[in-house]
């Protein structure tokens, strides 16, 4: 038997391939300066002029729309995304202007969101038509979730900065969903052990989510008390209600890049990821502190 040749000894690692360079994670400086540029224009629009804070929502829920629908086309989901992108804008004008500056012209402002509703959803089916009627449910299904998640979710935003008081109570509303995030955080670094959905989220804890309790009820209380002028006990409803729809907003937002198989909606927002990435839990929050507010809070 021929002697089998003799096996030539491994490179060295650094001669075999090219050193590898470690993942740097989140750009923090670009994340702070991002997140400090988007603070300021909030804080600006909100304490000057509430339409440019709107026209920042509609240009922000836009975005998230594209977000979605490029999401959506990696596992064969076509969104009609303009017709959605310019019924998301008309939803949120429309739908502040008639509970705010044009409530004078007696259109109720939920006539105005279903009008603009039904309207999107119409030319979302209608636009989508004339490609055939091969995968016509699927992308009819994509547009209208996009619909229902972003815009009509989005829209509760305007509800929330028309009423009396409309900075206040939003302000209040985005620092409730600011504790919930710190708190999570926070609390769930510290201590966090208990995964609270380890199939969607295995980094989420219980523990994390106590202390998004703790910090969403001590804010809530405190704007309360101090901003709104309504008892303490509003603060108590509104920043347990916004822990529960904030932590359910972001599950869903994972759930989805889960399933199409992505980390972040994009990178549109350096440091961050995508809009929808920064959205979710307000999203889903919107909503449900709105009904807390117009049902406690007089002038809502």
């Amino acid at each position: 038997m021929p002697d089998e040749p003799t096996p030539a000894a491994p490179a060295p690692p650094e001669a075999s391939q090219p050193r590898r360079k470690r993942s740097a994670g989140r750009n923090l400086p670009a994340a702070i300066g991002v997140g400090g540029g988007l603070i300021a224009l909030v804080m600006v629009t909100l304490a000057a002029f509430h339409w440019g804070f709107i026209l920042l929502v509609a240009a922000m829920l836009s975005l998230g729309c594209w977000e979605v629908y490029r999401a959506l086309q990696r596992i064969g989901m076509n969104a009609a995304i303009w017709p959605i992108v310019l019924g998301t804008i008309a939803m949120i004008t429309g739908t502040y202007a008639a509970a705010g500056d044009l409530a004078w012209l007696g259109v109720p402002w939920h006539s105005a969101l279903l009008t603009f509703l039904g309207a999107t959803v119409l030319a979302a089916m209608i636009v989508r038509m004339p490609q055939g009627y091969q995968g016509f449910i699927k992308d009819a299904a994509a547009s209208l979730f996009i619909v229902g998640y972003i815009a009509l979710l989005g829209s509760f935003t305007a509800l929330i900065l028309a009423g009396d008081d409309g900075a206040a109570r939003m302000v209040t509303f985005l620092l409730c969903v600011v504790a919930v995030d710190t708190g999570g955080y926070v609390v769930g670094v510290l201590f966090g052990k208990h995964p609270l959905a380890p199939r969607i989220s295995p980094k989420k804890t219980w523990e994390g989510s106590a202390g998004s309790l703790l910090f969403a009820l001590a804010t809530g209380v405190a704007m309360s008390v101090w901003v709104l002028r309504a008892p303490w006990y509003v603060g108590v409803v509104l920043g347990a209600v916004t822990v529960l729809f904030a932590t359910a907003g972001d599950l869903i937002e994972s759930t989805i890049k889960r399933d199409v198989g992505i980390k972040d909606m994009s990178s549109i927002l350096p440091g961050h990821g995508g809009v929808m990435d920064r959205l979710d839990s307000m999203l889903v929050a919107a909503p449900a502190a709105w009904l807390v507010l117009f049902l406690m809070v007089p002038g809502g």
